[in-house]
Protein backbone atom coordinates (compact mmCIF):
# COMPACT_ATOMS: atom_id res chain seq x y z
CA UNK A 1 0.00 0.00 0.00
CA UNK A 2 2.96 2.37 0.54
CA UNK A 3 3.27 2.68 -3.25
CA UNK A 4 -0.20 4.21 -3.54
CA UNK A 5 1.18 7.75 -3.67
CA UNK A 6 1.40 7.82 -7.47
CA UNK A 7 -1.42 9.04 -9.68
CA UNK A 8 -2.05 9.93 -13.30
CA UNK A 9 -1.73 13.52 -14.52
CA UNK A 10 -5.28 13.27 -15.84
CA UNK A 11 -6.55 12.83 -12.27
CA UNK A 12 -5.31 16.29 -11.30
CA UNK A 13 -8.78 17.79 -11.56
CA UNK A 14 -11.85 18.63 -9.51
CA UNK A 15 -13.91 15.55 -8.67
CA UNK A 16 -11.21 12.97 -9.40
CA UNK A 17 -11.13 9.99 -7.01
CA UNK A 18 -7.69 8.58 -6.20
CA UNK A 19 -6.59 5.81 -3.79
CA UNK A 20 -3.76 7.33 -1.72
CA UNK A 21 -1.52 6.11 1.09
CA UNK A 22 -0.49 8.95 3.41
CA UNK A 23 2.15 7.67 5.84
CA UNK A 24 2.41 9.23 9.28
CA UNK A 25 5.25 9.47 11.75
CA UNK A 26 5.07 10.34 15.43
CA UNK A 27 6.78 13.77 15.66
CA UNK A 28 8.31 12.77 19.00
CA UNK A 29 10.09 9.83 17.33
CA UNK A 30 11.51 11.65 14.32
CA UNK A 31 15.27 11.62 13.93
CA UNK A 32 17.10 14.92 14.38
CA UNK A 33 19.56 16.65 12.10
CA UNK A 34 23.20 16.45 13.13
CA UNK A 35 25.41 19.47 13.71
CA UNK A 36 28.15 20.03 11.14
CA UNK A 37 30.72 18.80 13.66
CA UNK A 38 28.80 15.57 14.29
CA UNK A 39 28.21 15.00 10.59
CA UNK A 40 31.89 15.47 9.74
CA UNK A 41 32.89 12.97 12.43
CA UNK A 42 30.68 10.11 11.21
CA UNK A 43 31.35 8.36 7.87
CA UNK A 44 28.54 8.40 5.30
CA UNK A 45 29.49 5.94 2.57
CA UNK A 46 28.41 2.48 1.47
CA UNK A 47 32.09 1.54 1.55
CA UNK A 48 32.09 2.26 5.29
CA UNK A 49 28.90 0.33 6.07
CA UNK A 50 30.57 -1.99 8.60
CA UNK A 51 32.03 0.95 10.50
CA UNK A 52 28.68 2.78 10.47
CA UNK A 53 26.73 -0.23 11.74
CA UNK A 54 29.25 -0.79 14.51
CA UNK A 55 29.15 2.89 15.51
CA UNK A 56 25.37 2.78 15.95
CA UNK A 57 25.24 -0.75 17.34
CA UNK A 58 23.11 -2.10 14.49
CA UNK A 59 23.37 -5.89 13.82
CA UNK A 60 24.76 -6.47 10.33
CA UNK A 61 22.09 -9.04 9.44
CA UNK A 62 19.14 -6.95 10.64
CA UNK A 63 16.43 -5.25 8.54
CA UNK A 64 17.63 -1.92 9.93
CA UNK A 65 21.12 -2.57 8.57
CA UNK A 66 19.64 -3.35 5.16
CA UNK A 67 17.72 -0.06 5.25
CA UNK A 68 20.87 1.89 6.18
CA UNK A 69 22.78 0.26 3.32
CA UNK A 70 19.95 0.98 0.87
CA UNK A 71 19.92 4.65 1.88
CA UNK A 72 23.67 4.98 1.38
CA UNK A 73 23.54 3.36 -2.05
CA UNK A 74 20.54 5.47 -3.05
CA UNK A 75 22.44 8.62 -2.07
CA UNK A 76 25.53 7.52 -3.99
CA UNK A 77 23.72 6.44 -7.17
CA UNK A 78 24.37 8.55 -10.25
CA UNK A 79 21.92 11.26 -11.31
CA UNK A 80 19.83 11.10 -14.46
CA UNK A 81 20.83 13.43 -17.33
CA UNK A 82 19.82 16.96 -16.32
CA UNK A 83 19.00 15.90 -12.77
CA UNK A 84 20.44 17.41 -9.59
CA UNK A 85 20.43 15.18 -6.51
CA UNK A 86 21.98 15.26 -3.06
CA UNK A 87 21.62 13.81 0.42
CA UNK A 88 22.02 15.97 3.52
CA UNK A 89 22.19 15.33 7.26
CA UNK A 90 22.47 18.89 8.61
CA UNK A 91 20.15 21.87 8.33
CA UNK A 92 23.02 24.03 7.05
CA UNK A 93 23.85 21.62 4.22
CA UNK A 94 20.15 21.36 3.31
CA UNK A 95 19.79 25.13 2.94
CA UNK A 96 23.13 25.51 1.15
CA UNK A 97 22.33 22.72 -1.32
CA UNK A 98 18.80 23.94 -2.06
CA UNK A 99 19.97 27.53 -2.66
CA UNK A 100 22.75 26.25 -4.93
CA UNK A 101 20.27 24.14 -6.90
CA UNK A 102 18.09 27.20 -7.48
CA UNK A 103 21.06 29.13 -8.84
CA UNK A 104 22.77 30.60 -5.79
CA UNK A 105 21.99 33.29 -3.23
CA UNK A 106 22.30 36.06 -5.83
CA UNK A 107 19.39 34.76 -7.89
CA UNK A 108 16.92 37.01 -6.06
CA UNK A 109 14.39 34.22 -5.61
CA UNK A 110 12.28 33.86 -2.50
CA UNK A 111 12.23 30.15 -1.71
CA UNK A 112 9.45 28.45 0.20
CA UNK A 113 8.40 24.93 1.07
CA UNK A 114 5.22 23.00 0.36
CA UNK A 115 4.12 20.23 2.71
CA UNK A 116 1.18 17.90 3.14
CA UNK A 117 -1.09 18.72 6.06
CA UNK A 118 -3.27 15.88 7.33
CA UNK A 119 -6.14 17.49 9.23
CA UNK A 120 -7.32 15.23 12.10
CA UNK A 121 -4.43 12.94 11.15
CA UNK A 122 -4.97 10.54 14.04
CA UNK A 123 -8.30 9.46 12.58
CA UNK A 124 -7.37 9.27 8.90
CA UNK A 125 -6.73 5.71 7.62
CA UNK A 126 -3.32 5.23 6.02
CA UNK A 127 -4.87 4.07 2.72
CA UNK A 128 -8.25 5.11 1.41
CA UNK A 129 -9.93 6.76 -1.57
CA UNK A 130 -9.70 10.55 -1.75
CA UNK A 131 -11.70 13.00 -3.85
CA UNK A 132 -10.26 16.27 -5.18
CA UNK A 133 -12.67 18.87 -3.77
CA UNK A 134 -11.21 22.06 -5.32
CA UNK A 135 -9.39 22.76 -8.59
CA UNK A 136 -5.70 22.00 -7.88
CA UNK A 137 -3.45 25.04 -7.48
CA UNK A 138 -0.41 25.07 -9.78
CA UNK A 139 2.66 26.63 -8.16
CA UNK A 140 4.50 29.09 -10.40
CA UNK A 141 8.16 28.05 -10.24
CA UNK A 142 11.02 27.30 -12.63
CA UNK A 143 12.42 24.58 -10.39
CA UNK A 144 11.02 22.04 -7.95
CA UNK A 145 13.26 20.35 -5.37
CA UNK A 146 11.67 17.39 -3.64
CA UNK A 147 13.21 16.20 -0.37
CA UNK A 148 12.38 12.80 1.12
CA UNK A 149 13.13 11.48 4.60
CA UNK A 150 15.30 8.35 4.35
CA UNK A 151 15.60 5.48 6.86
CA UNK A 152 18.79 6.12 8.84
CA UNK A 153 19.96 6.38 12.49
CA UNK A 154 19.77 10.19 12.21
CA UNK A 155 17.90 12.58 9.91
CA UNK A 156 18.91 12.19 6.26
CA UNK A 157 17.05 13.87 3.42
CA UNK A 158 17.37 12.74 -0.19
CA UNK A 159 16.62 15.70 -2.48
CA UNK A 160 16.37 15.83 -6.26
CA UNK A 161 15.36 18.22 -9.01
CA UNK A 162 15.00 18.22 -12.78
CA UNK A 163 14.87 21.70 -14.31
CA UNK A 164 11.83 22.34 -16.49
CA UNK A 165 10.57 18.79 -16.02
CA UNK A 166 8.56 18.96 -12.81
CA UNK A 167 5.40 20.84 -11.87
CA UNK A 168 4.23 21.41 -8.28
CA UNK A 169 0.66 21.58 -7.01
CA UNK A 170 -1.37 21.98 -3.85
CA UNK A 171 -4.38 19.68 -3.84
CA UNK A 172 -7.33 19.75 -1.43
CA UNK A 173 -8.66 16.26 -0.77
CA UNK A 174 -11.38 14.65 1.30
CA UNK A 175 -11.16 10.98 2.19
CA UNK A 176 -13.94 8.41 2.11
CA UNK A 177 -13.95 8.69 5.93
CA UNK A 178 -14.53 12.46 5.73
CA UNK A 179 -10.99 13.46 6.73
CA UNK A 180 -9.40 16.42 4.94
CA UNK A 181 -5.87 16.61 3.52
CA UNK A 182 -4.14 19.67 2.05
CA UNK A 183 -1.59 17.81 -0.04
CA UNK A 184 1.62 18.73 -1.84
CA UNK A 185 2.05 16.96 -5.15
CA UNK A 186 4.50 16.99 -8.05
CA UNK A 187 4.20 15.76 -11.61
CA UNK A 188 7.24 14.58 -13.57
CA UNK A 189 6.39 15.50 -17.14
CA UNK A 190 9.10 13.43 -18.88
CA UNK A 191 9.63 9.86 -17.65
CA UNK A 192 11.39 8.60 -20.78
CA UNK A 193 14.77 8.28 -19.02
CA UNK A 194 13.46 6.60 -15.88
CA UNK A 195 14.36 3.05 -14.96
CA UNK A 196 11.72 0.80 -16.59
CA UNK A 197 11.48 -1.03 -13.25
CA UNK A 198 10.54 2.16 -11.35
CA UNK A 199 7.63 1.45 -9.03
CA UNK A 200 5.60 4.30 -10.56
CA UNK A 201 5.25 2.39 -13.84
CA UNK A 202 3.92 -0.67 -12.04
CA UNK A 203 1.43 1.33 -9.97
CA UNK A 204 0.23 3.44 -12.90
CA UNK A 205 0.40 0.57 -15.42
CA UNK A 206 2.41 2.58 -17.92
CA UNK A 207 5.80 2.60 -19.66
CA UNK A 208 8.67 5.12 -19.59
CA UNK A 209 7.80 8.24 -21.56
CA UNK A 210 4.17 7.22 -22.04
CA UNK A 211 2.74 10.03 -19.89
CA UNK A 212 3.61 12.18 -16.86
CA UNK A 213 3.92 10.48 -13.47
CA UNK A 214 2.58 12.34 -10.45
CA UNK A 215 2.84 11.62 -6.75
CA UNK A 216 1.77 13.05 -3.42
CA UNK A 217 4.22 13.82 -0.61
CA UNK A 218 3.76 12.43 2.91
CA UNK A 219 3.61 14.92 5.74
CA UNK A 220 7.26 14.50 6.73
CA UNK A 221 8.70 15.29 3.26
CA UNK A 222 9.32 18.72 1.71
CA UNK A 223 8.89 20.38 -1.67
CA UNK A 224 11.01 23.48 -2.30
CA UNK A 225 9.78 26.00 -4.88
Amino acid sequence: PENNVYFHYGDLKLGAEIPIYFSRKDPSRRSRFLSREESDAIPFSAGKISEILEFFGIPADSPRAAAVNATLRHCEAGALPGETKFCVSTLESLLDSVVRTFGGSSSGRLLRTLTTDLVSSERIPLLQNYTVIRPPTAIATEMVVGCHVMPYPYAVLYCHAQAGDTAAYKVNLVGSDGGHVDAAAVCHMDTSRWDPLHVAFRVLKMSPGESPACHFFPGHDLVWV
